[in-house]
């Protein structure tokens, strides 16, 4: 599994106890800097092995679900029934061996299995231990399940997503925020671990998240005292900001300055000092005005003319891409985001590839190659025989 040229993390090895999405992908950004994962999973499997359709190799036995494949990659799979003694054992030569440990079980549970952060650190002082929960490791709701979008919910989220209700955003953003979080704190514990020589545990949750992200739609409640509603298609504190129909198709225009608002009044034949809408905060106050005008004279014209003018004019505008229009972008290409994988049972597959590059590899992420997300206890044996079990 290790990489054949330096890579960030490529002398880090990561134990990834966790499951369905936040800690996966947590563990599956360590892997894209050249960390070695192995992932250890129940005989039933990751969750996410069921989560379907769509499902690929529905042959028995081995069909292969897309959730899973997402956040999984370069990684290894050892099964384990960490309710066995035996197997209980087999996790302990790995945490001796471990620089992080991830696990996002319940609160407490990984303790009722024998293995409190006290054990973790009597096996290796060393180890980096995180732990992500739904809503925080304390406090009166902590032991509460966390599922996105409960989260997207509780969090606040939904409540600034959406044009007529509350809406969930299309990915599990909750969970991936927690992931992120959590790759970036483990990041920061072993730089940290490099002057003390000692491991720490580091926590995060959906709900830190979602609150992490709330941004200036935060501070306008903690400092205005103003609660943010439904944003819409449109920005709550910029206009005009959104997006647009046209004749042929909407496209997202980003008036972030009042410079880029006279360079799109000059393209578009406005008077850039008409009453209300000579300043950003006028043009928030009248925002439904503003937006009329500008559609009324997009409505004539197709979403590519407009997208030619508007580029030529250097404002700020683009399209709203179906998925399959963005993987099949040139410029999606060029950037390493789709990668080329060979899987143990699908042949070659192509999956969304790491957001990193760095300037010596002109592959996405640190490693000189991508390793397909593992079956179910691929790597059982050659882990067992890695530490030394038959």
């Amino acid at each position: 599994m290790s990489t054949t040229t330096s890579a960030p993390l490529d002398d880090v090895l990561v134990l990834d106890l966790t499951r369905a999405l936040a800690g996966p992908h947590a563990a599956m950004m360590l892997g894209d800097l050249g960390a070695r994962v192995i992932k250890v999973e129940s005989p039933s499997g990751d969750d996410t092995r069921t989560w379907g359709p769509p499902f690929v190799d529905p042959t028995a036995g081995r069909r292969e679900s897309t959730y899973f494949l997402s956040a999984n990659r370069n990684k290894e799979s050892i099964t384990l029934d960490l309710k066995d003694p035996a197997d209980q054992d087999v996790l302990a030569r790995l945490i001796e061996r471990a620089d992080v440990l991830m696990e996002n079980f319940r609160v407490g549970v990984l303790d009722r299995l024998g293995f409190p952060v006290e054990r973790l650190h009597e096996l290796n002082p060393r180890l980096v231990v995180l732990q992500i929960t739904g809503f925080g490791h304390d406090g009166p709701e902590a032991q509460r399940s966390g599922f996105d979008q409960i989260a997207q919910g509780e969090g606040g989220l939904m409540s600034l997503t959406g044009l007529s209700e509350p809406t969930k955003v299309g990915v599990p953003i909750a969970d991936l925020l927690a992931g992120m979080n959590g790759a970036f704190g483990v990041v920061s514990a072993l730089y940290e671990r490099g002057h003390t020589g000692r491991g720490r545990v580091v926590r995060t949750s959906l709900l830190a998240g979602m609150v992490g992200v709330h941004a200036f739609q935060g501070t306008k409640w903690t400092v205005a005292k103003e609660v943010p509603g439904l944003a819409g298609g449109h920005h709550p504190s910029i206009a005009p900001y959104g997006m647009f129909p046209t004749a042929t198709a909407p496209v997202q225009i980003a008036c972030g300055s009042e410079k880029l608002w006279q360079a799109l009044c000059a393209e578009l034949g406005i008077d850039p000092e008409r009453e209300g809408m000579a300043t950003n905060p006028e043009r928030v106050q009248n925002r439904d005005a503003v937006i009329a005008l500008v559609e009324e004279l997009l409505s004539t014209v197709s979403a590519e003319e407009i997208l030619h003018r508007l580029d030529r004019a250097g404002v700020p505008a683009g399209k709203v891409r179906t998925l399959d229009d963005v993987y099949t972008w040139e410029q999606t290409r060029s950037q390493g985001l789709l990668i080329d994988v060979e899987h143990a049972t699908l042949g070659n597959v192509q999956l969304p590839g790491p957001a990193l590059r760095f300037d010596d590899n002109a592959y996405a992420g640190g490693r000189e190659y991508h390793v397909a997300p593992p079956t179910l206890g691929q790597h059982n044996d050659s882990v067992r025989a890695w530490l030394g079990l038959s």
